[in-house]
């Protein structure tokens, strides 16, 4: 036997792996459902890996074989020991036969082909197994993470470049405005308007420098911009926190919009833990909701109240680094920072008080105690809290058909104890939790692109992975 077709064979296999969550290829009927186009299995399922234009296969003997009898073989038997389901209940015969032809048939010149992705070792969760696949590496903190309509990875770093993943390739992007990227301040986090299609609009979290103050500091801001090539035009700042400091810690900042096209986001403390969260007149330890020109919500909790910032929608909060809508019922949620200890879950609503930090349950990182209160009337309690602390940063939830013993469940970054935490949800109480990939590095955000999966980006060193299962 050929040395190199054990290789071949995971190759083809992960290809075709990537399909794995389709359904059965029988209807509730048992009848055989209409095959689809090998392209269009390739483009939905391959390309992820494999790139638009099937450059990521690295030179192989089956290019040259005189049939495809042994990729067709690995496709419906698959390789069990190397963590490779078979795919014999997941395609029919004939998408098989032609996924394998359209591969090697579109395959680009010897010259222009580099190494597929490869496989690393098999994670087991309560549901399914999975492994990872590394997409980017060569960062340092990306923050901040979005898929555009053709693919191709926005990514922030938070030391203030703004990339283009495309092609396997990382690009910077010019147009951003100064960053003020210092301690946990820089460039934040990056969402498309949900009507991206058709009016281009993408937005973007960062800390601004407080020029107008002659001050060394600064606070967290949002813009909205389109993207040329590789140049943001258009740029227009459509919020602006203060008041800014140069303290250099609790900026927020993930962006979020809902099925209303209304924009979320919060902003941390910025360190004054005693003045700002409890008070209205400024937007410090808040939770803001916005219009995506920057227009503030006639309906807004605050509109009304004088002193107070309009765009609040919730306070009394320290570091929300986590804001997500259920795809169901539309609710907001939120997880935030707490100090040592009482890290939150919140489920977020509007006008009411989440109590830092007046109620905590936490205490000052010296071991000393700030609060005897973990409760009080008028102050919300969290859904769930962490202590000892998590430092949750990111967070989603499971939508796609991709994982569907998760779908619904959120799934949240830790930092501090390097893994991915999932939350089974029974209406608005967490009756499971589960720690995934333990100790594979502070991580920093949690996204599903189009196309269904689960990427995560880990810091320090930078990079940014995807969840496969291989399990269905």
């Amino acid at each position: 036997m050929n040395k190199k077709l054990p290789v071949l064979i995971l190759a083809i296999v992960f290809v075709i792996g990537l399909s794995m969550t389709f359904q059965s290829c029988k209807n509730t009927n048992g009848e055989n459902r209409l095959n689809r186009s090998a392209e269009e299995n390739y483009l939905n399922y391959c390309a992820g890996c494999h790139g638009l234009t099937l450059n990521r296969f690295e030179q192989k003997d089956w290019m040259t074989a005189d049939n495809n009898d042994a990729i067709i073989a690995s496709i419906i038997g698959g390789l069990p020991e190397m963590g490779m389901p078979a795919f014999r209940k997941t395609f029919s015969d004939d998408e098989i036969v032609a996924l394998a032809d359209y591969v090697r048939a579109e395959l680009p010149e010897e010259s222009d082909q580099q190494p597929a992705s490869t496989l690393t070792a098999i994670h087991n969760s309560d549901e399914f197994r999975f492994v990872v696949d590394t997409v980017v590496s060569g960062l340092d903190i990306p923050w901040g993470l979005e898929f555009l309509p053709n693919g191709d990875l926005l990514i922030t770093e938070r030391s203030g470049t703004l990339y283009r993943f495309s092609d396997n390739e990382l690009y910077e992007i010019s147009g951003l405005p100064p960053i003020y990227a210092r301690g946990q301040g820089g460039l934040l986090d990056i969402k498309l308007h949900p009507e991206y299609d058709t009016n281009g609009w993408i937005y973007i979290a960062y800390s601004y420098v407080a020029e107008e103050a002659g001050q060394d500091g600064g606070n967290t801001a949002v813009l909205r911009a389109r993207l040329r090539n590789n140049e943001l035009f258009d740029v227009d700042v459509i919020f602006k926190g203060l008041p800014a400091t140069n303290r250099a810690h609790h900026f927020g900042c993930k962006l979020e919009f809902d099925k209303d096209g209304y924009l979320f986001f919060g902003i941390g403390d910025r360190g004054n833990r005693d003045v700002n969260p409890q008070s209205l007149d400024n937007h410090n330890g808040k939770m803001h909701r916005i219009y995506d020109d920057g227009r503030i919500p006639a309906d807004n909790p605050f509109v009304n109240t004088p002193g107070a910032m309009p765009s609040i929608y919730s306070y009394g909060h320290r570091n929300p680094q986590g804001n997500v809508i259920h795809p169901e019922t539309g609710e907001f949620w939120q997880t935030e920072h707490g100090p040592r200890g009482g890290d939150e879950l919140n489920l977020i609503e509007p006008g009411l008080n989440y109590g830092w930090p007046v109620i905590s349950y936490g205490i000052n990182y010296d071991g000393t105690v700030f609060t005897e209160l973990t409760e009080k009337e008028g102050m919300e309690q969290p859904v769930l809290e962490w202590t000892p602390s998590i430092a949750p940063c990111g967070m989603i939830f499971v939508k796609g058909e991709r994982y569907k013993n998760w779908q619904h469940n959120i799934l949240v970054g830790s930092l501090r104890f390097m893994y991915v935490e999932r939350l089974v949800l029974d209406g608005n109480k967490v009756v499971h939790q589960e720690k995934l990939l333990e100790g594979i590095g502070r991580v920093r955000n949690v996204v599903e692109s189009p196309d269904g999966y689960v990427y995560v980006s880990i810091e320090n060193p930078g990079k940014i992975v995807r969840l496969i299962p291989i399990d269905f």
